[in-house]
């Protein structure tokens, strides 16, 4: 022991300074927020080196950090050790794609929203970076990756064999008439001023790698493809347009074009710019009759879950026409529906193991060993109301919005509207420690019912090294708590240029600048 520290008690950490760092997508003063523009899920990379933003138009957008580290390694792994990063994590815009479409349901005639509900990073492999997102009923793989863009930057032409001042692209084309005839000859005219060379099509080849130019999509493998359409007779892809280009041009024109290159040289390629390309790789549909309102990677990098109201499906990243449903709550009879599910998550070390939570505030730890479908839990956690203190609104505030496991997962942080609460996976008569976010509005409830704010949602997370949770609230505020043992930090701040840390209870009817709540603004909340 060091200090007189109780053995297996963590002292409390010192209070954070909490800094304005920077903004994106700030808007100029009078200029109206766009509905599709609206940030609807956000979530970092377990390196905090990258960031992902979802939004209602079914837009993704990436950042990347781009400060210096001086000590060479990530920003969590710091945090466990007593050396902390000095300088303020600065992000850069990285790139952007649209990763879902509005859809129709033609069978349920339902409209299927663009909107991203959640994005979950996979693990990187060959400096590429992999993401899942998901709207209501659809979720794809995404892979992004730098890519080399290739310029032709010579070309090598003996001079001896040209045509006058003409290259060889240009001698080789001849003016056509709309009829996809040429203009010196009749339709379907084979010209027999040109031979072939010595090996016919053997002989039609580009120059090799090894001769410096690329054999991908302009080289020995596009050569070929032509010539095999041209020996077995076929019609290139565009001969039915409007043009009605006729088959015996097509054929002059391609085995001139090959004995052109083969003739006047070669072509060299450089290849020093990049550009970032955003690609799908799966798309897993057709397995939720529900709005999906969770996913979750699974620790073994090669699964993953989907959550709606009633189903947990179980599915591979490599494969997209199969799932596996391992939890379903729906009754035979749905009038006998009393709760369903509100979020999932696996564990982070125990690729067996994941929790979901309830409407009714209870969170079910389940063993995928124990079954194929997971109709029983190993643990149940839920919170006891004292029997005086229920009302009409208890069943809807206690409904969690979000749970998190901790890194190491030991404990599961669960948000339901009023509260945080801390849970030890090893004790589940109840959570070690319960922190009040929404106190203040427990005399209004009845108003929030009225106009439906009682059933917002938000989310919850903890930090890298466990010592404080988070969560958002309306107003733009957010709240941070210190968790470990004897700790009193309770931090209220406004996301802006202008944070307004306060410590401490909070005015029961006012925000950080003395203004009344403003309900249509929730806040996502989420830790490096």
């Amino acid at each position: 022991m060091n200090g007189g520290e109780v053995k297996g008690v963590e002292s409390p950490a010192e209070p954070l300074e909490w800094r304005f760092s920077q903004v994106f997508g700030e808007r100029s003063a009078g200029e109206e927020v766009q509905e599709v523009d609206i940030i609807s899920a956000i979530e970092f990379d377990k390196t905090g080196d990258h960031l992902a933003t979802g939004d209602r138009g079914g837009r993704v957008v990436l950042f990347e950090r781009t400060d210096k580290r001086d000590h060479g390694g990530y920003r969590r792994d710091l945090e466990m050790m007593d050396n902390p990063v000095r300088t303020h994590p600065e992000f850069r815009y990285k790139t952007e794609f649209q990763s879902h479409e509005p859809e129709f349901d033609y069978l349920k005639s339902l409209e299927i929203e663009e909107k991203i509900n959640k994005i979950r990073w996979c693990q990187t492999a060959n400096n590429a970076l992999f993401l899942l997102s998901t709207n209501d009923k659809t979720i794809k793989f995404w892979k992004i990756q730098e890519k080399k863009v290739k310029k032709i930057c010579d070309m090598n032409i003996d001079p001896s064999k040209a045509t006058g001042n003409c290259n060889p692209a240009c001698s080789i084309v001849k003016p056509y008439v709309t009829n996809g005839g040429c203009a010196d000859r009749s339709y379907g005219y084979l010209s027999k001023d040109f031979a072939l060379p010595a090996g016919s099509f053997a002989a039609l080849h580009f120059p090799t790698k090894e001769q410096g130019i690329f054999e991908t999509s302009c080289g020995w493998h596009l050569q070929h493809a032509f010539i095999a359409l041209i020996a077995k007779d076929v019609l290139i892809s565009d001969t039915k347009s409007n043009e009605g280009i006729s088959k015996m041009l097509i054929k002059e024109y391609l085995f001139k074009v090959f004995a052109r290159i083969d003739s006047y040289g070669t072509a060299k390629v450089h290849s020093n710019e990049t550009s970032l390309s955003a690609r799908c790789r799966r798309i897993y549909a057709h397995a939720h009759d529900y709005h999906i309102n969770s996913i979750s990677n699974n620790s073994d990098g090669e699964t993953f879950i989907s959550a709606d109201d009633l189903r947990i499906n179980l599915w591979n990243l490599e494969i997209s026409n199969q799932s596996f449903n391992i939890v379903d709550v729906k009754p035979t009879n749905m009038e006998d529906l009393t709760e369903v599910i509100t979020s999932s998550e696996f564990h982070p070390t125990h690729c067996n193991m994941l929790a979901y939570s309830s409407s009714k505030g209870s969170i079910r730890l389940i063993d995928l060993r124990q079954s194929a479908l997971c109709d029983s839990h190993a643990k149940l956690f839920e919170g006891m109301e004292a029997p005086n203190s229920k009302s009409f609104f208890t069943e809807i505030i206690a409904s969690i919005s979000d749970i998190k496991f901790g890194k190491d997962g030991r404990y599961i942080l669960s948000r339901d509207y009023m509260n945080l609460k801390l849970w030890d996976i090893n004790m589940d008569s109840g959570p070690v420690a319960t922190f009040q976010v929404h106190e203040y509005l427990r005399p209004k409830l009845c108003d929030l019912y009225e106009n439906d704010s009682i059933f917002d949602k938000f989310e919850c997370c903890l930090s890298g090294d466990g010592t404080r949770v988070a969560t958002g609230s309306y107003s733009n505020l957010f709240r941070v708590f210190g968790c470990t043992a004897g700790s009193t930090e309770a931090t209220t701040l406004e996301a802006s240029k202008n944070p307004m840390s306060r410590r401490g209870p909070e005015s029961p009817a006012v925000d950080a600048n003395g203004n009344a709540f403003d309900l249509s603004t929730n806040l996502y909340m989420y830790f490096a």
